[in-house]
Formats: structure tokens, sequence, C-alpha cells
């Protein structure tokens, strides 16, 4: 009988243990659903005050490597216009540190390129998640992993 006592009580921890932490995917998910709306609207204040201060933005070229300050320097034209540029995630999978302070994730992405992948870091700063750290990617599927070499012999 003890055991059964023992082995509710652990399945009741756990259990409850998950309620916070989907919780707090709900809200990662909509710091970065808004994060990327921000963008399809150019709005240059939400898709930059998304970032931790010292934020990382990697994108698809080899030499963007920027802070989020740099970005938005670089960004400036496409800010200006009405759409800075769409991109709309699916199949997103975040995950935690153990402490609950850190999350990562990556999903996939609908863009002007195609499939892209973004993965990154948030932290939590003052009870927000702001993006420490995004890598934008672009999915070349396998079959056409040939062809994408030739283009960049091209170069």
């Amino acid at each position: 009988m003890q055991k059964i006592y023992i082995l509710l009580i652990s399945v009741l921890i756990t259990s409850c243990a998950s309620i916070p932490q989907a919780q707090e995917k709900e809200q990662i998910d909509k710091v970065l659903n808004e994060w990327h709306h921000a963008a399809a609207v150019a709005d240059e204040d939400a898709f930059f005050g998304a970032f931790a201060e010292d934020g990382i933005y990697i994108g698809t070229d080899a030499t963007e490597h920027w802070t989020a300050k740099e970005l938005q320097e670089w960004s400036v034209k496409a800010f200006a216009k009405e759409s800075a540029w769409a991109f709309e995630s699916y199949n997103r999978h975040i995950f935690f540190s153990k402490d609950g302070k850190t999350a990562w994730f990556d999903e996939l992405l609908n863009t002007w390129m195609g499939t892209c992948r973004g993965s990154g870091v948030l932290e939590k700063v003052d009870g927000d998640w702001k993006i420490a750290h995004y890598h934008l990617a672009v999915a070349v599927p396998n079959q056409k992993i040939n062809d994408y070499l030739d283009l960049l012999k091209e170069d």
C-alpha cells in the first residue's frame, strides 16, 4: 500500500510540474508569433523589442552574424516598407533548461525563399521571454543538394 501512495505522489508531483512548462511554452509561442508578425507588418519597435539586450541574429548568408542593433541598422530600408519580410512558422518545438530560465526552439518557416528553418534561444528577463539568439537557415531538400552545390560553384 505504501508503494501505491509513493507512486501516486510521484505522479502528482511530475504532472503538476508540466503545467507551468505548458504555460511557458504558450508564452514563448506568443513571443515568437508576435515577433514574426512584427516583421510582416514592419513594426520595428515590436520586432527589435523582442530581443534580449545582447541578442544575436544569424541570417542565411555566411556574413550575417549581427547583434540586434546591427540587424536594426542593416534592415532600416526593409522596415520602412509596409512589410519587412513575412515568415510563417509551423512545426515549432520548444525545450527548457532544468532551471526554466532558458528555452531553445526550432521551427520550419514558409518564406519567400521557400522552406527555411529558424532556431534560437530565449532567456527569461524580468519575467519576460526575450530572444537571445536566432539563426535562420534555408532548408535544402536532400534530393536537390547537388543542384545547390552547382549554384555555389557559379559564384
